[in-house]
C-alpha cells in the first residue's frame, strides 16, 4: 500500500495525472502502456511522453510484478516531436 501523500504525486505533468489515478487504472484492467495512454492521456501532452512514460512503465511493471523490459512501449505515431498546428496548416504560394 502506498501512503496517501505519495498517491497524490503527479507523474504526468503535461496531463496532470497522479500516481493514484495510474494505480486505479491498472487495477481496473488497463495493463499496457497503450491502454493507459488512451485511458489517462499519459504521454499525450507537450512532452509527448519523454518525461513521464518511463515513470509510468516502472509503475506498471511493479504493479504487475514484471520486469521493466517486459513492458511493451506504446505505438509511436508521427510526428515524433511536437509540431505547432500552424506549421501543418501553412500554405506556400508561388508568387
Amino acid at each position: 500500500m502506498i501512503d496517501q501523500d505519495k498517491e497524490e504525486e503527479i507523474v504526468c505533468r503535461c496531463e496532470d495525472v497522479s500516481l493514484k489515478e495510474i494505480l486505479e487504472a491498472i487495477d481496473k484492467g488497463y495493463t499496457t502502456l497503450d491502454q493507459l495512454k488512451r485511458y489517462l492521456r499519459i504521454g499525450m501532452g507537450h512532452c509527448q511522453g519523454r518525461t513521464c512514460m518511463r515513470l509510468v512503465a516502472g509503475i506498471l511493471a511493479r504493479r504487475l510484478g514484471k520486469k521493466l523490459d517486459e513492458i511493451e512501449w506504446p505505438t509511436v505515431r508521427p510526428p515524433v516531436l511536437p509540431v505547432e498546428i500552424a506549421k501543418l496548416a501553412e500554405v506556400k504560394t508561388d508568387d
